[in-house]
């Protein structure tokens, strides 16, 4: 198969664009070595930040992804007034990414 120049390139930039966009969710494994080595908070500090922004709330689901090359801690919570919230944390930092209201 041959591909121009021009197209090469176009292929090339969507690879690269939709390689960030993809997030990989990282197992209990390697979260363990990365709260072990320092790199990441523990789940339970950020957990707290996170349960502390809606007074009530039931955790449904918490996961630690990588998305361009950084860690992120993804929370999901069901809050008293029956919305689920979407909270996204800096593993390494505990920083607020991201809080808003999920599909």
């Amino acid at each position: 198969m041959n591909i121009l120049p021009a197209g090469r390139a176009i292929v090339v930039g969507l690879l690269a664009f939709c390689s960030l966009a993809v997030a990989r969710d990282l197992d209990q494994d390697e979260a363990l070595r990365l709260r072990q080595e320092g790199v990441i908070l523990p789940l339970e500090q950020l957990l707290g930040q996170a349960m502390a922004r809606y007074p009530g709330a039931r955790l449904l689901e918490a996961e630690l992804e990588e998305k361009q090359q950084k860690l992120v801690y993804e929370v999901e919570l069901l809050t008293t007034a029956g919305v689920v919230r979407e909270i996204k944390l800096d593993a390494a930092t505990g920083d607020l990414l991201k809080d808003e209201e999920d599909d």
